[in-house]
């Protein structure tokens, strides 16, 4: 493997001089916190700072609380375009990514890593709970170092182990209500780190001549696109059990073993698809219903934890 680029090298994969000092467009600082990705996870978040509590969330802690843990969700995103950028430059999906174009060096990418890191952990610390603080400060080290730097590289089992750093959110955001963890947000928790292998791979079998060419050890690489639709299929299985929990704890009402199970045989049915009668859109089709799914699943969870209550 080749050694790590110097901070002050130029990038061999831009063909653009990065624009001097705080000068880069704006637009290229926001795509390097992946929006799209950070608003997911918050939702999540959200969903459990409501869980946490009968009634509503005091507004000084939703805001603070969100808008730590969605700073810190970002400094992680930069950080993996920093360390990602010779892989990101070999692969079509990330090849136009502001440091891999030059557009941001990394220098600049890494300062703003860091100042969305400090402000983000500060209003935690301060505004919220140190307990908070540093779950989202170890997220954000298992996402950038652990993952993104070693089991990236190093195992076919990466996404599925450094998938709990992404399924994080919804226990910090119970511990941003309540300062203490509880079993009901490991179990949220559990749901998003088990949606996550068959979301990702879903991605990783459209995309498996990239990883192949940036030597990234994705499963679909390592072991083939079969043997990968049968682990999408079966970890989807199995976060349909899972998602049966929080109904058979007695913690969700009849919306959610509604909303869930209707959410889940959608899923399902794309896994089997993808198995057993796929067509060069299948895996994307999974990949982005698998998006839809968990982000309509945690709002059932809000509707049926506020519902009842009204009734």
């Amino acid at each position: 493997m080749a050694k790590s680029q110097p901070i002050n090298a130029p990038l061999s994969a831009s063909k653009s001089r990065p624009l001097s000092g705080w000068r880069a467009n704006w637009r290229y600082y926001y795509e390097m916190t992946k929006p799209r990705v950070v608003m997911l996870l918050l939702l999540t978040a959200l969903v459990g700072m409501c869980l946490a509590t009968p009634g509503w969330v005091p507004a000084d802690r939703l805001i603070a609380g969100l808008l730590g843990i969605g700073l810190l969700a970002s400094a992680a995103a930069v950080l993996n375009h920093i360390v990602d950028h010779k892989i990101d430059s070999q692969m079509a999906r990330t090849f136009n990514r502001p440091v891999v174009k030059g557009k941001v060096s990394i220098q600049q990418a890494l300062i703003f890593s860091f100042v969305l890191a400090v402000v983000g952990y500060a209003l935690l610390e301060i505004w919220v709970n140190r307990l908070t603080a540093m779950l989202t400060l170890a997220s954000l080290v298992g996402y950038a170092v652990v993952y993104t730097m070693f089991l990236k590289r190093a195992t076919p089992q990466n996404i599925v182990i450094g998938g709990l750093a992404g399924a994080a959110p919804p226990l910090l955001g119970w511990t941003a209500v309540t300062g203490e963890v509880h079993a009901y947000a490991l179990l949220l928790v559990l749901i998003v780190f088990t949606w996550t292998p068959p979301h990702f791979w879903a991605l990783a079998i459209h995309r498996e001549k990239d990883y192949a060419k940036a030597k990234v050890p994705m499963l679909p690489v390592t072991h083939g696109i079969a043997f990968t639709k049968t682990c999408v299929l079966l970890y989807t299985i199995l976060l349909c059990l899972v998602c049966l929990l929080p109904y058979l704890i007695g913690k969700a009402h009849l919306i959610y073993l509604v909303g869930s199970s209707l959410l889940n045989a959608g899923f399902l049915y794309y896994a089997l698809k993808l198995k057993y009668a796929a067509d060069e859109q299948t895996a994307m089709t999974t990949f982005r219903y698998s998006i839809v799914h968990l982000m309509v699943l945690f709002v059932v969870l809000l509707v049926d934890h506020y519902v009842p209550m009204a009734l």
